[in-house]
């Protein structure tokens, strides 16, 4: 377990997202930790419609012995250079490097993910992928420990791994007196898969806007590529070469993600059993069902529902 009485640093810049800020900074304050907490940053620093002013400059991260990169919104915009040399310098001095989201953009910029596994939120792992072609983009877990470097996904990823720091740093008694106080799960592992599953392409001007629309109202039923590939008037060879080009995979695997999806929408907001779904999201029975939702999403069904049910059912 390691000894901790140095600094945890937060570093900022203007454009990052203020969620995964906020709610860390609070995780790592609790007054059952001994954190000493900074935030470091250039600052004034803007975050959407709020201006923070950072403890101390973004220089001294060195000083740190871990910094956490939040979320940047706009993976597009240019990545501040000034963060990036003061988190590379952190790791140069030894500082553990720790980022929540899109703040792996800013880790790889700096090199870090080098030769490496990450993750980030499953939006943005394709462009991380492409833009950092040395890194081994995951974008199937919750997030990933190197040891020195830890990257997280989403929102409640970003929280997941706050505990799972807190647990390495502290046990696992007092991670779970901090979940307890967030009201969240205790621990998610890492390998876990991230909820949200990629949707249906939003743009509807490419040739299969009619066919995911038509696929989409006969989840239920038993569909082949022939089916799809009729409906859409063309082979099954050219579907395929259409489908890999707006989607990314095959015409089997993006029915597959359908049906899950299905199945999740209908486990969150209904009281129908599994059974019923397996049924309407065409997996056919519970035991299939449970068999490939548990390999696509990371838990069974019921597990799922438990976590992601509103309060007070539908």
């Amino acid at each position: 377990m390691r000894t901790v009485s140095d600094m945890l640093a937060f570093a900022v810049t203007g454009g990052m997202l203020h969620f995964e800020l906020t709610a860390t900074y609070e995780i790592f304050t609790a007054p059952q930790l001994d954190y000493r907490v900074q935030i470091c940053g250039d600052g004034p620093v803007r975050l959407g419609k709020f201006t923070l002013e950072p403890d101390l400059p973004l220089d001294q991260l060195k000083r740190a012995h871990t910094v956490i990169v939040p979320a940047i919104a706009d993976v597009d915009e240019p990545i501040d250079e000034a963060l990036v040399e003061a988190v590379r310098n952190a790791h140069d001095e030894g500082a553990r490097i720790v980022s929540l989201c899109t703040g792996a953009f800013v880790l790889a910029e700096a090199g870090l993910l080098d030769a490496l596994r990450a993750t980030t939120h499953w939006a943005h792992t394709d462009e991380l992928a492409r833009r950092y072609p040395r890194v081994e983009v995951d974008p199937d877990v919750l997030y990933v420990d190197n040891g020195q470097v830890l990257t997280s996904a989403g929102k409640a990823a970003a929280i997941d791994l706050s505990l799972h720091l807190i647990r390495g740093d502290h046990g696992t008694a007092t991670a779970n007196t901090a979940a307890r106080r967030l009201v969240v799960p205790p621990h998610r592992d890492g390998g876990q898969a991230q909820f949200v599953l990629a949707p249906v392409p939003s743009d509807g001007g490419h040739p299969l806007t009619e066919l995911f629309d038509w696929a989409s109202k006969r989840l239920d039923q038993t569909l082949t590529v022939e089916d799809m590939a009729r409906q859409a008037n063309m082979s099954s060879r050219h579907l395929a070469r259409l489908f890999k080009a707006v989607t990314g995979t095959t015409p089997l695997q993006w029915l597959h993600t359908q049906r899950i999806r299905r199945a999740q929408q209908l486990l969150e907001m209904t009281d129908d059993s599994v059974d019923q779904i397996a049924g309407a999201s065409g997996m056919g029975t519970a035991t299939t069902l449970r068999r490939h939702f548990h390999r696509t999403v990371g838990v069974p069904p019921d597990t799922y529902r438990r976590t992601f049910r509103p309060v007070g059912g539908r």
